[in-house]
């Protein structure tokens, strides 16, 4: 059923034998060895999505007998510099660096370009730098194109309330998401489907089909989540308050992600003005999962990270034989067209999460009550 992800997995077993015998031999020989081939850089341990994407990582490698060294940033642009430098000293091959901020990144990146390491900038891209030769990404507009879609077909007649959320400015996916999500909206908006309460930027430029950058930033610097769920769930509070009976009822809610989605849900249902309300997320969470299936969460888009890991040590053992990895588009991070080949995403709900999401194999249908 998904012939893309399958034969990626497939040939995931592969890739991690010819990584193995890349690093010199077994895995002991690669941990204990003064050379390390594969150092991984993720943001930070507090959100459920990196955890995942460890999770995936240390499995993949595992069944192969490799332990890859991942580091964690804890949302430090500073910290994440220290874990470059780390695994620089190390006598690293190839980073796979999952920026913080994407702008931050571009120094650490730089300095182990000059220590002759290949750098894969990892689900975000690292921005205003020549040191990434590479982006292991999903559609992130296809994204925000599935979640607006959701809410649009959920909508009918007119004047539905519509609230904007948004993830970190800092992030250029949180922008990405936001332009697709837009691009899909404003139709809507502007035929008088839906109606936008909580950002009088957004009102001001609801008549535009598309927008800059500059007119995104003003947009999603009042309804930026910042990925924090208690900053969520107090912007929704601030949103609710400020407005009229009227303004409530039924309403349509563009949540970025499943954490700050289930935060966003769990307010507007407290409060006794919202009749219902239709809300996106993205990342397939487990809570998220279980709160679609407990009719709490409307729907999430699944980007299977296994996919995004396997691409990742695709890119990695290309780069350490000393090939060119698969390319079908590139992305500009303000320097250069950085190479990319971005994986597809599935927008799920309760009428597919068991098909898409557990007979996948993505997650264990153990772990949730009320399945279909």
């Amino acid at each position: 059923m998904y012939p893309n992800l399958i034969s990626r997995m497939t040939a995931v077993v592969v890739i991690l034998a010819i990584l193995v015998a890349s690093c010199g031999g077994t895995a002991t020989q690669a941990t204990t060895s003064s050379k390390l081939a594969v150092g991984i850089v993720l943001p930070t341990k507090e959100e459920a999505r990196w955890l995942q994407d460890e999770a995936r990582f240390r499995d993949a490698l595992t069944a192969a007998g490799y332990d890859v060294e991942i580091l964690f940033s804890q949302g430090s642009s500073a910290k994440e510099k220290e874990n470059v430098e780390s695994l620089i000293a190390k006598g690293n091959k190839v980073l796979i660096i999952c920026p913080q901020e994407g702008t931050a990144a571009a120094a650490a990146v730089e300095e182990a370009r000059r220590a002759g390491i290949k750098v894969i900038s990892y689900d975000r891209l690292i921005t205003n730098s020549d040191a990434v030769d590479y982006y292991v990404t999903f559609d992130s507009l296809a994204v925000g194109k599935a979640q607006a879609q959701y809410l649009v077909g959920k909508a009918s007649g007119t004047a539905n309330p519509l609230y904007l959320y948004a993830g970190a400015t800092s992030d250029s996916n949180a922008f990405l998401y936001f332009e697709g999500a837009w691009g899909v909206l404003q139709p809507k908006i502007a035929d008088g489907t839906l109606v936008i309460k909580n950002s009088s930027e957004a009102v001001a430029l609801q008549g535009r089909s598309t927008l800059s950058r500059e007119e995104m930033s003003r947009i999603m610097g009042q309804i930026t989540t910042n990925w924090d769920v208690n900053t969520a769930k107090t912007l929704a509070q601030a949103n609710l308050a400020a407005v009229s009976a009227a303004d409530k009822g039924n309403v349509f809610l563009l949540a970025p992600n499943d954490g700050t989605a289930r935060a966003i849900a769990d307010t507007f249902a407290a409060d006794q003005q919202v009749t219902a309300y239709v809300v996106t997320g993205q990342d397939a969470e487990k809570a998220s999962i279980q709160y679609i299936l407990d009719g709490k969460q409307s729907m999430t888009v699944l980007k299977d990270v296994r996919t995004l890991v396997a691409d990742a040590i695709e890119a990695s053992v290309a780069y350490l034989e000393g090939r060119t990895p698969p390319q079908t588009s590139t992305y500009h991070n303000g320097k250069i067209e950085v190479p990319a080949r971005p994986s597809a995403v599935i927008s799920v709900d309760r009428t597919n999460v068991k098909q898409v999401v557990i007979d996948s194999g993505y997650w264990p249908a153990s772990d949730f009550t009320g399945l279909p």
